[in-house]
């Protein structure tokens, strides 16, 4: 008799195993119908397919009465389905070589909300979490207030087949 309760019993928690792992199995597939992106996020990010690439050139940028030269590169890829584009960046000082900056970056864009949305995250570990908007031109705008520097600001645009910020 005491075979029989204890065998019972075992059927009863595989049953309810079974149940529970299904249950939780189906949630999870509800839970991403088809894992595609809505055509909001991709019309969106579709407006930011002139950054995609690999980008070189030079600029410089000016700190106090400092102005430093340098070279950077870009590189931009669209990732999860084009629903966000990674960009990892590094800049190398024109005199000394030296690297003198280096990010990566996530850009989505939120369609509950109707915004981009932009993390930056600097060669020191520290992020920066910006807001960003496309122009009517076409340019992309994106942007934070540092506590010592201020308002920074930069646009990007493809001029020329050529990636310019400012």
């Amino acid at each position: 008799m005491l075979n029989l309760v204890q065998l019972n019993f075992r059927l009863l928690k595989n049953i309810l195993f079974l149940f529970v792992f299904f249950s939780f199995v189906t949630s999870a597939l509800q839970a991403q119908p088809g894992l595609k992106p809505d055509s909001l996020q991709i019309a969106a990010m579709n407006k930011l397919s002139f950054l995609e690439g690999e980008w070189t050139g030079t600029g410089w940028m000016q700190m106090g009465r400092d102005k430093h030269y340098f070279t950077q590169k870009e590189t931009v890829i669209r990732k999860v389905n084009n629903a966000v584009y990674v960009i990892d960046g590094i800049g190398l000082d024109s005199e000394s070589n030296q690297v003198i900056y280096q990010a990566f970056a996530i850009i989505s864009y939120d369609p509950n909300n109707k915004k981009y949305l932009i993390r930056t995250i600097k060669g020191d570990g520290n992020y920066v979490d910006a807001d960003a908007y496309v122009t009517d031109d076409g340019g992309f705008v994106w942007g934070f207030t540092h506590p010592q520097a201020g308002q920074i600001k930069y646009t990007t645009r493809l001029v020329e087949g050529k990636w310019v910020e400012k």
